[in-house]
């Protein structure tokens, strides 16, 4: 649909030209897969955006995902041959600040759409711990003191106000289609409110309000539901827990009642593994929902989010 752009600006040619001219074709044509159809093209930085863009958009829109999947979203290098396909395409759909290098191409690029859909929503500070013990404990020297979290997608009513924002940015964008996206936007609404109620139902009464993860991916869901999540990373999935840290843990699964280390599909589980055995614990998938594979507990964004919703019940002792 980027009718409005027959060249390839600048910024696109020199990364197809970082590329040499051989591959400048090559660009051409794999840019010609997100952008310039008939349709309404977006790009969308990861997973969960490009589920936002396509449930939103439906059968308007053309969307393409920079993160392939199974690869681990965080540690993207955006390539040359993205950023021609970032160029031709009429809007993107991002997440500030979980991924640098898209950060930086959507700042250079001529999109007239750019979606950040950090700003459609409120983010806050979180660190290994949050929820209800979070104010109990100061962060021990050398682990992570915490940042602006960007796992606003585990939270059903966070993400239910970020697609409200992304609706409103494609009917502006696309005014056309504004009806459908409307309609589409309302659907999406609806279906996470009743997810935010299963959850909200499903863990009102467990033995135990404390799960621990590697990644310290779960902070809005912990907080929205009541729980708290203790990570044995920070905000950042391959970093590398402190001895303290690891001692820690071990006496509060003990003192909390907990039962399982929560590890993820598209990160090694190996530190989570040590963990769980010398604690004598249990080990389960709790998936961040940063991609869909083969290994992933479901097809799409609702399905995993029910598996995860079965899993912590399991560990948590739901009644």
């Amino acid at each position: 649909m980027n009718v409005r752009r027959q060249y390839i600006s600048g910024v696109a040619v020199a990364a197809a030209t970082a590329l040499g001219l051989g591959a400048l074709s090559a660009c051409s044509t794999d840019s010609a897969a997100a952008g310039n159809t008939d349709k309404f093209d977006v790009v969308a930085s990861f997973y969960p955006m490009a589920f936002l863009a396509e449930r939103i958009g439906g059968s308007n829109v053309h969307v393409t995902s920079l993160t392939k999947p199974g690869q681990e979203p965080h540690d993207l290098e955006i390539s040359a041959r993205q950023r021609v396909q970032l160029e031709e395409s009429d809007a993107v759909l991002y997440l500030k600040n979980l991924q640098p290098t898209i950060d930086d191409a959507v700042s250079q690029s001529e999109v007239k759409t750019k979606i950040d859909a950090a700003s459609l929503t409120t983010l806050e500070q979180h660190g290994n711990e949050v929820g209800g013990h979070a104010a109990e404990h100061d962060t021990h020297e050398g682990e992570e003191s915490g940042g602006k979290d960007p796992h606003i997608w585990l939270d059903p009513v966070k993400y239910a106000e970020v697609a409200k924002g992304v609706g409103a940015a494609f009917e502006k964008a696309d005014p056309d289609h504004a009806a459908d996206y409307r309609k589409n936007t309302a659907a999406l609404v609806a279906e996470l409110g009743e997810l935010d109620t299963r959850f909200k139902e499903g863990l009102a009464n467990t033995d135990s309000k404390v799960f621990v993860t590697t990644h310290a991916a779960f902070g809005y869901l912990a907080e929205r539901y009541g729980l708290t999540e203790e990570a044995i990373n920070g905000l950042d999935p391959e970093s590398e827990p402190s001895a303290n840290r690891v001692k820690e843990l071990e006496k509060m699964t003990k003192a909390d009642g907990v039962t399982t280390v929560f590890y993820e599909t598209l990160v090694s589980g190996k530190t989570a593994e040590t963990v769980a055995e010398d604690a004598g614990l249990k080990t389960d998938v709790l998936d961040p929902i940063e991609g869909i594979t083969d290994k992933s507990r479901g097809t799409d964004y609702f399905s995993v989010q029910e598996a995860n919703l079965k899993a912590l019940q399991t560990a948590l002792g739901a009644k």
